[in-house]
């Protein structure tokens, strides 16, 4: 964790310069890494793992929306993204780097993320209009490997 208050620039800069290859393969400090398969329950274990990663971090304030856009990422990683004849599962990333924590959901599919215009009649479509809603920026960034990382960004209160 760096302790100066870093800009949300500086932040993705820094995820971009080491790259989300690295730091899916878990290990660093202040990061949880956790692999999922590709099945509905594996949005329930992506939950859980941010709630108690972010308990861990002392960040219980950031838990219900951080759970709610790591659900709705995971969704359409398992919705939409192809199995890879190499990686037949998806990887959920935290990350936190002061005041910011990064939420990232790698999967095999070179597919761009295309938010769409919210129908609130409609039960699907919404996804990432809630992660827009909720966290403080999102995109996505490709993967060495193939593939591609789509992450979310938080501010932490403290």
């Amino acid at each position: 964790m760096v302790e100066d208050p870093l800009t949300t620039a500086d932040c993705l800069q820094i995820t971009r310069e080491v790259g989300f290859d690295h730091l899916l393969m878990g290990g660093k400090p202040y990061t949880t890494s956790c692999p999922l398969p590709f099945q509905a329950d594996s949005v329930k274990t992506a939950r859980d793992v941010t709630r108690s990663t972010l308990r861990r971090w002392g960040l219980h304030e950031l838990s219900d929306d951080a759970a709610l856009v790591v659900s709705e990422l995971v969704t359409n990683a398992v919705r939409y993204a192809m199995y890879d004849a190499g990686r037949r599962e998806i990887e959920l990333l935290l990350m936190r780097v002061a005041p910011h924590v990064l939420l990232a959901v790698a999967d095999p599919s070179d597919d761009v993320p295309r938010p769409k215009e919210p129908d609130f009649i409609s039960e699907n479509g919404r996804g990432l209009y809630i992660v827009e809603t909720y966290s403080q920026c999102w995109g996505w960034d490709p993967l060495d490997r193939g593939g591609k990382a789509v992450w979310a960004l938080f501010r932490t209160e403290s």
